[in-house]
């Protein structure tokens, strides 16, 4: 009876944890989308829509220190649940970078027509593909597409280094230039960083199964 409670809570945690991670990738489609389209009333949605997101973390939190303590895991068994805990704050993580993203919309209005945004939508449809990965690794413990996210991350690095390139080789004609060019950079970063947290979310996948700690970063 024990092995099928603790199974059934093992199952929720991980349903609680992807639906976590759907929220995370729509705030950062919708960051990307008010960017695009230079609307600050749909990146104060995402601002606003991070409570919930918060929300989930704490109960997650909650439910595997309970389980800790009612079902005494061991083994494997742990390993999901310390994992489960790490991966909830990682997709924490992810969620405030598509509100720094946001802010940056709501803040600095980046214009959409910069040379530089298909570059920048380009390296953000990798950490969204990332994301999905990281997800789907989880959710089948599957090893390979956990490990096929240190490919992923190496392209969205290219891809950030070529955005720095192309920004910081512009003239500083004037201060709007310049907090353009400012704006662009932190965006960048903001989706490199999504994207190193999403290898995290994989190197969890990982330690599940083995027990082993790698750097997919």
């Amino acid at each position: 009876m024990q092995r099928n409670v603790l199974d059934a809570q093992l199952a929720d945690i991980k349903q609680q944890l992807q639906a976590m991670g759907e929220q995370v990738r729509s705030a950062l489609q919708q960051a990307l989308a008010s960017l695009q389209q230079g609307d600050a009333a749909q990146a104060r949605q995402v601002v606003d829509g991070d409570a919930g997101i918060n929300r989930m973390e704490h109960e997650l939190e909650e439910r595997c220190i309970r389980l800790i303590a009612t079902q005494q895991p061991v083994a494997k068994d742990l390993r999901k649940v310390t994992a489960a805990l790490r991966i909830a704050g990682e997709l924490e993580r992810m969620a405030d970078l598509a509100v720094d993203i946001a802010r940056a919309v709501i803040r600095q209005q980046p214009s959409p027509a910069d040379p530089v945004m298909p570059d920048i939508l380009r390296m953000a449809a990798v950490v969204e593909e990332m994301i999905r990965q990281a997800l789907v690794a989880y959710v089948n413990e599957d090893l390979a597409a956990a490990r096929n996210l240190a490919v992923l991350d190496d392209e969205a690095d290219r891809l950030y280094r070529g955005i720095l390139e192309e920004l910081f080789s512009r003239r500083p004609d004037d201060q709007g230039r310049i907090a353009q060019a400012m704006a662009f950079a932190f965006i960048g970063r903001y989706l490199e960083r999504m994207g190193d947290h999403a290898t995290n979310v994989g190197e969890g996948v990982v330690y599940i199964h083995s027990g082993e700690r790698i750097d997919l970063n």
